[in-house]
């Protein structure tokens, strides 16, 4: 009689677990749907070179080519880049201040002989440590022209940026700067700025990153006059990869303020030779609103140069 009673609730309790099971069995799993040759192997190609724009291209089509499949290539492709990232991460936690440099260095000059006793040359090392929280950013230029054994342009910047990330498109940054220049007008300018910064752009293609904030700037001009303003400061940077090995940047920096302002941009076309090196030209514009007596507001700045990057 006991056991009369005890099967119909046995059954009772155990219903609901067998028909959550052959439903869970019902369900089609993406993960089983088998993958086409071609479009595996074009995959595990991408994933290989370790580019994610690739990698977002055979996706892409093959959602088109076989939409069965489809689900089961973005997951793959998912967990590519959530290894990738976690990978990152690791390295980047692990790393001393040595480590995660990243940078290019441009060089270009010419020197003519002849009717014309000319020489001249430029430099730009740029470097930049990008961390979990912060980024650091190193700039240093030197222009150097003479003529006849005379100079004629003498430009000499150098610069520090710290950022600190508040979120993926949003950071605090500090800036410290140093420049001399005695054909603007000036022997030497200290800048220190602090403010917020905001990535507008921020693709695999497209970069554009636009920082405001306040300043503080002291100018030893070359009419033996000294100047030191707070001024609000401005600086634009966009980079647009047209092309792989081709790229256009756009650098803009203004410093405004109650006497002397400064605005400077840089245009630059870069085009990938071999390796590491690639093709410069740039072209430079500074304007400063009140030079002293004798200098020239504006200058302007043509550069051919030959970039390493490491």
């Amino acid at each position: 009689m006991r056991a009369t009673l005890l099967s119909p609730i046995l059954v009772l309790i155990l219903a609901p677990l067998l028909l959550a099971n052959a439903a869970a069995d019902g369900e089609p799993d993406d993960s089983k749907v088998p993958i086409p040759a071609a479009i595996r192997s074009m995959l595990d190609a991408a994933i290989e070179s370790g580019n994610d724009g690739d990698v977002s291209v055979v996706v892409k089509y093959a959602r088109l080519a076989d939409p069965a499949s489809a689900d089961a290539v973005l997951a793959i492709a998912q967990k590519w880049r959530s290894d990738r990232a976690q990978a990152r991460q690791t390295t980047i936690r692990q790393a001393s201040m040595f480590d995660l440099w990243s940078g290019r260095a441009e060089l270009g000059g010419y020197i003519t002989t002849g009717n014309t006793d000319s020489k001249g040359g430029s430099a730009v090392l740029d470097l930049t440590r990008e961390g979990l929280q912060w980024r650091h950013k190193f700039h240093i230029q030197a222009d150097y022209q003479e003529n006849a054994g005379i100079t004629t342009r003498e430009h000499y910047l150098a610069s520090y940026e710290p950022n600190y990330k508040i979120k993926d498109r949003v950071y605090l940054y500090g800036a410290a700067q140093y420049e001399e220049d005695r054909f603007l007008g000036f022997y030497h300018r200290y800048s220190a700025s602090t403010g917020v910064g905001y990535s507008a752009i921020k693709t695999s293609a497209i970069r554009l990153d636009i920082e405001l904030g306040p300043a503080f700037r002291q100018t030893a001009f070359t009419d033996q006059t000294d100047q030191s303003n707070i001024a609000g400061r401005g600086t634009l940077a966009f980079n647009w990869r047209l092309l792989p090995g081709l790229s256009v940047t756009q650098n803009a920096s203004a410093y405004v303020q109650s006497s002397n302002s400064t605005l400077s941009g840089t245009t630059s076309v870069n085009a990938k030779l071999i390796g590491p090196l690639s093709a410069a030209l740039s072209y430079n514009v500074q304007y400063e609103s009140m030079p002293p007596v004798g200098s020239l507001s504006t200058d302007t700045t043509s550069r051919a140069s030959l970039v390493y990057s490491f």
